[in-house]
């Protein structure tokens, strides 16, 4: 057996791809990673690091400057990343949800107008569903947008969105009643192009400071609120009012890959700690490895993260192949989530007081890793999808 989380059938180019990736966060992110999440500061050098390798054109296809690669590449390279730090994989998630929705969906003059600069990370993309009284509920959206000539006045409050301060692109979903009644059919994305930074960026568009958190830190997670932002129609994603809902969902849907990703990657991390201070630390003349209730603990880690690494790749597997893949991403997202929470916590309680103590980075691990339980829809939200799907597939006939 070799070393865990290993993916078979990978071509030369996702393997060299990986290769680079890994090499670049064991060199230039671990090492710094500790003081820059202490300090809750903006990982600029790593970010730079990143452009310079063309992640952020990963799934942009090579006519409009990416590298166009497969959603499953693009996943393996964010296991990675988020072994060295989530925050990191965090800056380029939303970038990808928001250049895959407009490689899906947009029309030709926005994939011209986007992708190119995505591909380089000159715009850099956030990701807005949520608002302060939504949760999961995202067919309820109050935020709103008004006919007013030929454009659109969008007035309300989103909420949650990562990068919302670095970014210079927002997908966001608000309602333009449609007169559907449906509610979820009254639902529109706007593409809102923003300056960078805090503060009224535009008229009407405001984006308030950054938003204190447990962990998940070094990235801007903000609100958004507009007060009488004036979007033209050009700006709606597609171009056709009223398809924000299946939009947002299908970018939701490789997100929850994302996010499973993430949680692979953390949980691998928090494996390599345990296994490695099981080895050095002694207790009662022999390492705490060669105890039997750390060795088995280490079994049950080891055996976690790769049954989470599997549901992934098989989740991103699906998605590429043009499949249906709900259930696969719900079943993913969930195992995953739970796993790392899981993993992590044991590779804490494996270095015992030193755990507690933020010198060690398996006190960041146990920050990071709860963000991922509610992170692109929570596990009961996940375990709703899946058991739809299920009921779905096992109808009595």
């Amino acid at each position: 057996m070799t070393r865990l989380a290993q993916t078979l059938g990978l071509t030369e180019i996702q393997t060299e791809i990986l290769a680079n990736v890994r090499s670049f966060v064991d060199k230039q992110i671990i090492p710094t990673a500790q003081e820059l999440e202490h300090a809750d500061e903006y990982p600029q050098a790593i970010v730079d690091g990143m452009a310079e390798m063309g992640l952020f054109g990963l799934m942009i296809p090579e006519e409009y400057g990416g590298l166009g690669e497969s959603l499953l590449t693009y996943a393996l390279c964010v296991e990675e990343l988020a072994r060295g730090w989530m925050s990191v994989s965090g800056v380029i998630n939303t970038h990808f949800i928001v250049a895959y929705m407009i490689r899906q969906h947009g029309t030709d003059e926005q994939k011209q107008r986007f992708l190119p600069r995505m591909a380089t990370g000159e715009v850099r993309g956030a990701f807005s569903m949520s608002e302060p009284e939504l949760g999961s509920d995202v067919a309820a959206i109050k935020t709103s947008a008004k006919r007013d000539g030929d454009g659109y006045v969008i007035n309300g409050q989103k909420m949650w969105l990562t990068n919302g301060g670095s970014s210079t692109l927002v997908a966001a979903l608000v309602r333009t009643e449609e007169g559907n009644e449906k509610p979820h059919k009254n639902l529109t994305t706007f593409l809102v192009e923003k300056p960078a930074g805090f503060g009224e960026v535009l008229p009407g568009l405001t984006i308030p400071r950054k938003l204190d958190k447990m962990g998940y830190k070094g990235i801007d997670t903000t609100e958004l609120i507009f007060d009488g932002y004036r979007a033209p129609a050009t700006d709606i994603l597609g171009g056709a009012p009223g398809c924000g809902f299946a939009h947002m969902m299908d970018g939701v849907e490789v997100g929850r890959v994302n996010v499973s990703a993430r949680a692979c990657g953390i949980a691998q991390r928090a494996f390599e700690l345990a296994v490695k201070y099981a080895q050095q630390r002694s207790t009662f003349g022999k390492p705490i490895a060669e105890h039997q209730a750390v060795a088995f603990s280490l079994a049950e880690m080891a055996t976690k993260v790769e049954a989470a690494h599997l549901m992934m790749v098989n989740a991103a597997r699906l998605k590429d192949s043009g499949e249906r893949n709900d259930v696969a991403a719900g079943m993913a997202k969930y195992l995953c989530s739970e796993y790392c929470a899981e993993v992590t916590q044991a590779s804490f309680r494996i270095h015992g007081g030193y755990g507690y103590s933020k010198e060690f980075e398996i006190e960041r691990l146990m920050r990071d890793a709860p963000f991922l339980l509610i992170g692109e829809g929570t596990s009961e939200i996940q375990k709703q999808i899946i058991s739809k799907g299920l009921l779905r597939e096992y109808q009595e006939r």
